[in-house]
């Protein structure tokens, strides 16, 4: 669901398959958007990607 490369986006963890920081999702639903808006914003996120990695932060 998570990779990280020290080669790509500085090491972040990100959604596999994408650029798309995981930390942008927490950015974003601080700011109010909905998991819906995410996934439109992000287009390679997958929605089960971001439910798993809400339920692991439970």
């Amino acid at each position: 669901m998570l990779s990280s490369a020290t080669r790509k986006v500085s090491g972040a963890w990100v959604f596999r398959g994408t650029r798309v920081p995981v930390s942008a999702l927490f950015e974003n639903l601080k700011n109010s958007a909905s998991i819906e808006q995410f996934l439109e914003w992000f287009a390679g996120v997958e929605r089960s990607q971001v439910e798993a990695v809400i339920r692991n932060q439970m």
